[in-house]
């Protein structure tokens, strides 16, 4: 319900009354999403890229955020881990999400989304949610860009694990190996992930991305 909605700059909007304070409350909403709340995180980030200059629309998207709290105080997640499971990473990302035909001519619009998921014994452990600095030309290119974000982040944490068990630090995975599996729904981004191979297509991912050929 608290992601229905695609905030843009909302330049014909009514400025923001400021019956409360925006980047305060904004403050408080990425506490509680980085705490117990992560299914904020999308609508959180979506409130604070406005937060320099907040329009009337911003203000109802806070608002929003807080019925929602209000009506979903006594809910939470129940996590157990699952001690047959080692790191895994869920990815995905969209192509051009915020490009709409009224604020065609803000580049920002044009910009795709990616958020991942990294999960140690089926207990997620970071989770995260950005759109991507570059314009990707295509949806295989935005999901890769996200796949090899994605990965700079469990990489270091299988590291992380492996020096532990070097040192006898006890862990829950006992396994030999430390393993990951990534899943990724696009076929594209996986064949270029795996073969390494640039096309003229392809190629401008290249600098950006190919961090993912020595992983």
């Amino acid at each position: 319900m608290i992601h229905s909605r695609i905030l843009q700059k909302e330049a014909d909007s009514p400025e923001f009354d400021n019956q409360f304070n925006y980047r305060s409350v904004i403050g408080k909403i990425a506490y509680l999403e980085k705490g117990t709340r992560p299914e904020l995180a999308y609508a959180c980030h979506q409130c604070s890229r406005f937060s320099s200059a907040p329009k009337k629309a911003h203000g109802e998207a806070i608002k929003q955020i807080g019925r929602y709290l209000l009506g979903t105080e006594d809910k939470g997640m129940f996590i157990k881990p699952d001690l047959r499971k080692s790191f895994e990473v869920y990815v995905d990302a969209d192509f051009c999400g915020k490009w709409n035909e009224r604020y065609g001519h803000d580049p920002d619009t044009a910009r795709s989304r990616h958020g991942y998921v990294i999960t140690y014994a089926g207990v997620p452990i970071i989770h995260k949610n950005q759109l991507q600095t570059k314009i990707a030309l295509s949806s295989t290119k935005s999901k890769y860009s996200g796949l090899s974000y994605a990965l700079r982040e469990a990489i270091p944490l299988m590291n992380l694990l492996k020096e532990m068990k070097r040192h006898g630090i006890p862990v829950l995975d006992h396994r030999p190996k430390v393993h990951c599996r990534v899943f990724e729904d696009n076929g594209g981004a996986l064949e270029m992930a795996k073969i390494h191979k640039w096309k003229p297509r392809t190629n401008t991912s290249a600098q950006n991305c190919t961090t993912l050929g020595h992983m």
